[in-house]
Parts: structure tokens; C-alpha cells; sequence
């Protein structure tokens, strides 16, 4: 049984069996062919911090694989509340047969997963982000920017915060091995454990992996650049502090004009004009972006699928 906690813990190849599988099942979806590869299955979606599209992707997805999802909030459940989190996992994998969980601290899933019975997909934690990272892949392989064949050819910038986002981009690159470039202000940097384990990584891959404090160096010549919201669900408090900590970090006509002429913007969603990202750039990429919100199905349904298969 394998659970899908974060890229770290899968190789090249297996990144691939996802994708490929995602590829497969949504060429089926666009002709409204909807294979029962999960018939029957129960899919319990834990969320202690709220989504739209990490709700509506797995909902809609299992749903679409033949099977059904259980939205459970931390209102619903006694999740670490009235009884220990390791009892909450041992009862509700013995009900279902996946767990997707929202959550803030990566060391609850890591305990949740440790007690499952079935495997635990992290829906986002404070550390990282990897289904959305497999929605990125997807999406810069559909854009032609991404080659599993040759991923030395792509280099992405990815500009903004050190946070959950940027962890994912640097192990995603040091495991497919292609370059990445980061910019993210003084006092934001990226958690120093992480880096090393992306740069031990990228080590054994042939990426290369650069971190600045300047947005111009960072997308100079790029194929794909990369931004998220600068002001995070909980940072409502730090709003004032951080827009002024981020003056020049807006991805906006004058930085991208640095990036390749055929380079793609991507946001993972929410995007906040004015901030992150100007309205010109947002609009211009939008086709990108809305494909990118859209991968988020078609890349959990492959990986829930590839999860079960593991299992089985």
C-alpha cells in the first residue's frame, strides 16, 4: 500500500504511471466515457482547511471513477478533538477506501497515514502541496513546455513566497530533473530542510536548482513561471506587512517580457490582481490557468486510480 503524502517519497517513473494514467482517463472524460475503474469505491475528503477546488476536483473525481465522496469538515468529525488522531484514522479506513485530507501541519497526516488501513492522499498541508504539483505537471506537458524524455530542455521560475507551493516546484523538479529558479523576498525563504533534501535530490536527477532574492534574475529566459497568493489561508493578520515586503514580485508585462517569448504563466488559484499578478498577465494566461484548475480532476482521478492499483 502506498499513501501520497509528498513528491519525496516517489521516482520518476512512477510520477509518470500517474500522469500517463491521468492523460488516459481524461481523453476518456472529454469523450464522455466515465470507466467504473473505482466502481463502488468510498473516497472520505477530510477538510480542516476549506478549498474550492481541492473540494469540487475529488468530489467530482471519484464520483466520475464509479465511486463516491465522503466530505467530512472538522465540525463533522472528532478529528484530534474527542479522541486521539490515530483512533479517528483506524475507525474511518476501515470504512472507506481512500482518505484525502486539507490540513495544516504536515505531522497530521503523516500520524493519520500511519494508522490508515487504505491510502491517505494530502490534500494540501502546510509544507507542501503535491496533488496540485501533479495538476502543473500535467499542464506544462499539455502546453509542450515539460518532456519526461528530455527535462533538462525546461526551466520554470517560480516567484513569490517560500511556502507549501514553492517547497512542492523544488522537489517536483529535483525528482523529474528539470531546472528551477526561485525568487522569494528577504525573510520569506524556503524552509532550509526542504532545500536540502531538493538539492540531494536534484543531485541524483541532473536539475539544477537556483534561489535569488531578485524576480528578474529568477525568470530570465524561463519556459514557465510560477506565482502564488502572497497572503495564505491564517496570514490575514500579516496582509499590510506582507504586500509591502513583496513590492516587485507582482508577475506583470515588464517581468515576464524577461521569460522565453513562448514562455506560459501558471497560478494555482486564487489569484489576486494587483498583487501577485497583474490583470493583463492573469488574462492573457487564463486559457493556461483555468486548464491548470481544470488538471486538478483529471490528475487526482490518475493518481487515485494508480493508488488503488498499488494496493490491489
Amino acid at each position: 500500500m502506498r499513501h501520497f503524502l509528498w513528491l519525496v517519497d516517489f521516482n520518476k517513473e512512477e510520477i509518470k504511471e500517474i500522469i500517463d494514467l491521468a492523460i488516459t482517463i481524461k481523453k476518456e472524460t472529454k469523450a464522455e466515457i466515465f470507466k467504473p475503474y473505482l466502481k463502488h469505491n468510498q473516497l472520505a475528503m477530510i477538510f480542516e482547511k476549506s478549498s474550492t477546488r481541492t473540494r469540487v476536483s475529488f468530489e467530482a473525481g471519484i464520483n466520475q471513477l464509479g465511486g463516491n465522496g465522503l466530505f467530512l469538515s472538522s465540525r463533522d468529525i472528532q478529528l484530534g478533538r474527542g479522541e486521539p488522531l490515530k483512533d479517528t484514522a483506524r475507525v474511518i479506513s476501515r470504512m472507506v477506501d481512500l482518505v484525502m485530507i486539507r490540513t495544516f501541519g504536515h505531522d497530521r497526516i503523516e500520524e493519520f497515514a500511519k494508522y490508515s488501513k487504505v491510502p491517505v492522499i494530502n490534500g494540501l498541508t502546510d509544507l507542501c502541496h503535491p496533488v496540485q504539483l501533479l495538476a502543473d505537471l500535467l499542464t506544462m506537458i499539455e502546453f509542450k513546455k515539460f518532456d519526461f524524455e528530455n527535462p533538462s530542455n525546461t526551466t520554470a521560475a517560480y516567484v513569490g513566497d517560500g511556502n507549501n507551493m514553492t517547497h512542492s516546484w523544488m522537489i517536483l523538479a529535483a525528482k523529474l530533473g528539470f531546472n528551477l529558479k526561485i525568487a522569494t523576498p528577504k525573510g520569506y525563504e524556503v524552509d532550509e530542510k526542504i532545500k536540502e533534501i531538493a538539492l540531494n535530490e536534484a543531485k541524483k536527477s541532473g536539475a539544477k536548482i537556483e534561489i535569488f532574492n531578485e524576480p528578474k534574475i529568477a525568470v530570465k529566459d524561463v519556459d514557465v513561471v510560477v506565482t502564488d497568493t502572497w497572503v495564505s489561508m491564517g496570514q490575514e493578520q500579516q496582509k499590510e506587512k506582507r504586500i509591502k515586503d513583496f513590492a516587485g514580485y507582482e508577475i506583470n508585462e515588464e517581468l515576464m517580457n524577461l521569460a522565453k517569448k513562448d514562455a506560459v504563466f501558471m497560478h494555482c488559484l486564487p489569484a489576486y490582481r494587483g498583487y501577485e499578478v497583474s490583470e493583463n498577465i492573469f488574462e492573457k494566461f487564463a486559457d493556461v490557468i483555468f486548464e491548470e484548475a481544470e488538471n486538478r480532476l483529471h490528475a487526482q482521478k490518475g493518481l487515485m486510480v494508480w493508488l488503488k492499483q498499488q494496493k490491489n
